[in-house]
């Protein structure tokens, strides 16, 4: 009977569509291990087998005939050259590639590594010589294929590591410890060693009671010698030259007990190897990048190692820009690798005297990185003046000559205080805006209080600093406002604002937000802070949560909230800046302009 080809066109369409769904790792180039298997028996039963899920990611690779390395490489510009072989878990039976494979090369190459997926035998009789031996032979060929291509790779050769999950673990640890055994004929001298191997929930031991026995059985077989238990038993075989290592693991791991990880840390440390180990309370096993509860964070702990270690540059940090006394003596600065600890920079001095306005004080320095890459700077440079200050600079360093920009001018405005810029990245706009009171505005909240300061909150926009816009009213909330600082957000765009209302008394910080970075801005919130006074905010996301820092001036020191899904925590505990610290900005800036600002004494 001739075949009917009626469902050759949705065949064409699934094909079509499970390219577009498999994740883009899945579709970069495999790269043969070998030109010729070493110890290989030819076996018709034998062929690789892959179990997709439903959402057409690879699930599992089983029956593995034709090792593989899949290189993912990192963007150049984030690398500083280190790169990690992956070996994904399965018992020894199959590989979970796309959990513990792929998804951890994109983790990996986030951070600036260079990430190489290896498909790797498992052990069976009908396909290897010795199936205790057959993944370790395609490990050492990995790393000496990583290390063979460096040049090629942009790679370090002493910066090459490996990650194991579960049996990948045991892989991995077996390579750490077993890396000079000579399981097959390299024909070159290029070390095995990894410099390093992160081992997560790792199988070590091939121990009774300690072992996962499945991953023992499909290793050494139901019976296996002690010889043989003790030699792949890793925490054994630690010397003076085995690799640092990282591992996690989770207390209640039913699979693979805790202890294996735990023994192997022991085995370093009584050989003065460099290690560190996080035992979770929960977590079970087969946690991959985390799930829930704290192993959720165990990449971030990672990273954090790595960072210490060199094998990848240290992330972006940041930078908060602020005066001291009556801003007389100009610019200061201070940084932080995390957000919380911040320090002084320049010992505390400034980094730019004030030159321009009335009083020629540099008061509330607002610091921005525009679109062009400049810093941008503006700054109240007097109590009674109708313009504020403006300079930019490449660096945080060398500053452009500072001019004074008359934003008040055709207005009776009594003052021009706390200026600050937002860069609106869909029109290339910079928006400056400011609290000014003008006395016959707003008559309904003046008050005899504070000399009768009664400010709302108005704007200027321009593109490139010289020529702008005609000064327009930004926000008026039904209150006395100052501090305006506006952030864009996934939704739009937040306002947050000190309520300066004395009588009675408010003097806290509140929200208001838009859709369009020139408003209309929505009714002002509840307040965000506490029950003490609080001016000047300034807010940025970290470890994907707002956090606004403000001045707490009558109490002489700096607070901070942070956002949560059921509203606002102080943190101000927490947080420690400079003493004298009065009202900043925080930007976030790169490691090396943190350390090039660190040299200038």
């Amino acid at each position: 009977m001739k075949k009917s080809n009626k469902n050759k066109p949705i065949a064409a369409l699934l094909i079509l569509m499970l390219s577009v769904i498999i994740p883009s790792f899945a579709q970069k180039k495999e790269i043969p291990l070998w030109d010729n298997v070493p110890d290989e028996i030819l076996s018709k039963d034998y062929s690789e087998k892959i179990d997709y899920e439903d959402n057409g990611n690879i699930k599992r690779v089983k029956e593995v005939t034709q090792p593989t390395l899949t290189p993912c490489l990192a963007v150049p510009e984030k690398s500083n050259g280190t790169a990690v072989i992956i070996c994904a878990g399965g018992g020894y039976s199959y590989l979970s590639n796309y959990k513990e494979g792929h998804k951890v090369a994109e983790w990996l190459n986030s951070l600036g590594i260079n990430a190489f997926v290896l498909k790797y035998r498992l052990p069976s009789d009908l396909i290897m010589k010795n199936k205790a031996i057959g993944p370790l032979q395609d490990a050492q060929q990995a790393v000496r294929m990583v290390r063979r291509n460096a040049e090629k790779w942009k790679i370090n050769p002493t910066k090459i590591g490996i990650i194991g999950f579960s049996a990948g673990g045991h892989l991995a640890s077996t390579l750490s410890t077993h890396y000079n055994d000579k399981v097959y004929d390299s024909k070159d001298k290029i070390s095995a060693r990894p410099d390093f191997s992160i081992l997560i929930y790792p199988v070590i031991s091939m121990e009774n009671g300690i072992t996962h026995e499945g991953s023992r059985i499909n290793l050494l077989g139901k019976t296996p010698s002690q010889e043989e238990i003790d030699k792949f038993s890793n925490e054994k075989q630690i010397t003076p030259d085995t690799p640092k290592a990282f591992l996690i693991h989770a207390t209640d791991d039913k699979a693979v007990p805790v202890e294996n990880s735990i023994n192997y840390y022991l085995g370093l440390k009584k050989e003065k190897i460099s290690a560190e180990i996080h035992i979770y309370e929960n977590g079970g096993h087969g946690f991959g990048l985390g799930t829930k509860g704290t192993n959720k964070y165990w990449p971030q702990t990672c990273e954090k190692w790595l960072i210490e270690n060199d094998y990848i540059q240290k992330p972006d940090g940041y930078v908060f820009t602020y005066f001291k006394g009556n801003g007389e003596d100009g610019l200061h600065l201070a940084y932080s690798e995390d957000g919380f600890k911040w320090n002084t920079l320049k010992n505390d001095t400034s980094f730019l005297k004030p030159e321009v306005g009335k009083d020629k004080l540099m008061r509330d320095p607002s610091v921005i990185k525009g679109g062009d890459g400049l810093y941008h700077m503006v700054w109240t440079v007097s109590w009674t003046d109708k313009g504020i200050g403006y300079a930019s600079s490449k660096d945080l360093i060398h500053w452009s000559k500072q001019e004074f920009i008359p934003v008040m001018a055709d207005s009776k405005a009594r003052n021009t205080w706390a200026p600050e810029i937002t860069y609106d990245e869909k029109s290339k706009t910079y928006m400056i805006y400011w609290a000014s009171t003008i006395d016959d505005k707003f008559t309904e909240t003046k008050s005899d209080e504070e000399k009768g300061y009664n400010h709302r909150i108005y704007y200027t926009t321009t593109k490139d600093f010289k020529k702008f816009s005609k000064t327009k009213l930004l926000y008026d909330p039904g209150f006395n406002v100052i501090d305006a600082s506006i952030v864009k957000t996934d939704n739009g765009f937040t306002m947050y604002l000190k309520d300066e209302t004395k009588v009675p008394v408010q003097k806290n910080l509140k929200i208001a937000t838009s859709k369009k970075l020139e408003g209309p801005y929505t009714k002002a919130s509840e307040p965000i802070t506490g029950d003490y006074w609080a001016e000047g905010p300034t807010a940025i996301k970290i470890e994907n949560k707002w956090i606004v820092y403000f001045d707490k001036y009558t109490q002489k020191k700096y607070g901070a909230v942070r956002e949560t899904s059921s509203g606002w925590e102080d943190i101000s505990e927490r947080v420690s800046f400079p003493k004298g610290t009065r009202h900043g900005t925080v930007i976030k800036v790169s490691a090396a302009e943190i350390n090039a600002l660190k040299e200038i004494k």
